[in-house]
């Protein structure tokens, strides 16, 4: 039982093959929002991003969801954004197009709110276009080599920092959703794809090397509750500010 968590997981879930119906791909997007709110990634959220731009006192910032899904956490740091006097402009990346749609559906109430469909892997921006750049439950998707490319994506269009937040691979987190998880989740894809989204996700130790893998500097990946693991780390244009600031110091 317990050698399955030892490594990764490499088969795929249906959300990745397109196993799923239209019908089903919607009652999906239902059902995670419930999940992902009880499960907590708005709060971790809140614990991460929040605090560093209070810590930095922005009162202005921009933020890309890379694999947004439907714009769930976009909305939640609108409103946070709002309720603490700030400003926002939030865009969420997804490459399937029903998703893409989702997003700006479902946050008509933001203005500061829209989507483009891209690829994580070839993120369709200019560098340090965004102050922040998050992803939540996205990278286990991926095998070791996407996940570098897109940390390595995700670094070149921030201007501050990465926020990576994923499952933790944890024998109780796949203990409890495959028997909880029974008793409110209905949707195929959600009771399937679920549990084997914990198996296909990591240890702290192998996404911080993954992020060491991405040339990611200043890097950091912290255990949160329940069963969630973020990576944070320096972007690439705030490496190199310091880089520059270095050399001028040691020449001066």
């Amino acid at each position: 039982m317990l050698d399955k968590f030892k490594r990764r997981s490499d088969e795929l879930e249906y959300i990745d093959t397109g196993d799923y119906t239209a019908a089903e791909y919607e009652s999906c997007i239902g059902e995670l929002q419930l999940v992902n709110r009880w499960m907590g990634d708005a709060h971790t959220l809140r614990a991460t991003l929040f605090r560093e731009i209070e810590a930095q006192g922005l009162s202005n910032f921009s933020i890309l969801d890379v694999g947004a899904g439907s714009g769930e956490l976009l909305r939640v740091t609108a409103g946070w954004a709002r309720q603490t006097n700030r400003h926002v402009s939030a865009v969420g990346l997804e490459l399937n197009e029903r998703s893409a749609e989702s997003i700006n559906e479902e946050s008509k109430r933001f203005d500061e709110i829209s989507s483009v469909r891209g690829d994580a892997l070839e993120l369709p921006f200019a560098d340090n276009r965004f102050d922040y750049v998050i992803c939540s439950l996205f990278t286990h998707h991926f095998v070791e080599e996407q996940v570098v490319r897109i940390l390595r994506e995700m670094s070149r269009v921030a201007e501050r920092r990465i926020f990576v937040i994923d499952l933790n691979r944890h024998p109780i987190a796949y203990l409890l959703y495959t028997t909880l998880g029974k008793l409110v989740l209905h949707n195929r894809l959600l009771r399937h794809d679920g549990a084997l989204s914990i198996l296909r996700s990591f240890k702290a130790d192998e996404l911080l090397e993954l992020g060491e893998r991405a040339g990611l500097r200043d890097v950091l990946v912290e255990r949160r509750f329940p069963f969630r693991l973020v990576l944070s780390a320096a972007a690439q244009a705030k490496v190199q500010l310091q880089d520059a600031e270095a050399r001028s110091i040691r020449a001066a």
